[in-house]
């Protein structure tokens, strides 16, 4: 099968495209075609081992899974002869946050993994899309910060992938959502479900004498002291962005009670009732997919130096 390869951290210029072979699921396992999958800041991320702990986890030196990629939506095409919930035929979608290796032709996972039926109403790259930032937008936003109907509620870096699905959900939860983004998403932005929309190149959110219930800064370009001033008494800084002073800063959040900093591995926190969740959200028109750019699986360098620049609107998407 083909694959993208990252035999070592770098540049998009380390991707290579090989012939590799194709897996063979375990018993518990089903092994999906997959027709669409992702690129995002995470897999830029784990490319350039940006932040170092990145090393810590999944290679010192390379990394410890060459093929890159966790979303995937495609087609069953073997299981194991102890599985129950799948067969072959069955259109799904998931994630694979534990051994990456969604940027192939195939890919193995356990059958009680993070993998769902995906809608009829679905397309693959719909699905792929959703996989990508609305399951870290769920965890943070519901299961964090337990969102509640009428909180306000700031959207930082709201046109990213991320970004555009916690505005989507946070509107679908009730509440009332500002979200941050440059001059050209304004109105996009706006019409995903926004409020409010602030136009970080003309104004600081943290400075404008507005409190929020929630700040979820979706892109990491913020921090808990910057926004302090900017939430209510018990509010929420959420951040997708691992660093050392999040970690400080949420830990002694949490024992003085008051305003608290949170973060937390969405990614790896992924179960398939999630899934299903957004799955009934995209089926009831309160959740769409938000891609910006396709690529083919043998385009995919150029797919990761287009996310590197930052500028993103949503779901960059990958066909296989």
């Amino acid at each position: 099968m083909k694959a993208a390869i990252c035999t070592k951290y770098g540049s998009p210029d380390v991707l290579q495209l090989r012939e590799v072979a194709k897996p063979t699921p375990k018993d518990n396992e089903v092994r999906i075609r997959i027709y669409a999958t992702t690129v995002g800041p995470a897999a830029c991320a784990f490319r350039k081992a940006d932040p170092f702990m990145i090393r810590l986890f999944f290679g010192l030196l390379k990394p410890k899974f060459p093929i890159l990629g966790t979303e995937l939506a495609g087609e069953i095409d073997a299981v194991g002869r102890d599985v129950k919930l799948f067969k072959v035929g069955d259109q799904v979608f998931g994630t694979s946050a534990n051994t990456s290796g969604a940027h192939a032709e195939f890919k193995c996972l356990p059958e009680t993994g993070v993998l769902a039926i995906k809608s009829e109403n679905m397309s693959y790259e719909d699905a792929a899309g959703i996989c990508d930032g609305a399951t870290t937008a769920l965890t943070f936003l519901r299961d964090k910060a337990t969102i509640q109907k009428g909180q306000k509620v700031l959207i930082n870096g709201a046109s990213g992938a991320v970004g555009a699905y916690a505005v989507q959900l946070a509107k679908s939860y009730g509440a009332e959502v500002t979200g941050v983004c440059s001059t050209t998403n304004l109105e996009w932005v706006k019409s995903l479900g926004a409020a409010t929309v602030i136009d970080y190149t003309q104004e600081d959110f943290t400075k404008n004498g507005h409190t929020y219930d929630i700040i979820f800064d979706a892109i990491g370009k913020s921090s808990f002291s910057r926004c302090k001033g900017a939430l209510t008494q018990q509010g929420m800084y959420l951040s997708t962005a691992p660093s050392l002073a999040i970690m400080v800063q949420m830990l002694w959040t949490l024992k003085s009670g008051g305003k608290r900093a949170i973060f937390a591995t969405a990614g790896l926190m992924q179960n398939k009732e999630n899934l299903v969740s957004l799955k009934e959200l995209f089926d009831a028109g309160k959740l769409k997919s938000v891609i910006d750019r396709r690529y083919p699986l043998e385009q995919i360098a150029e797919a990761h130096r287009y996310v590197d620049k930052g500028h993103k609107k949503g779901n960059v998407i990958i066909t296989v």
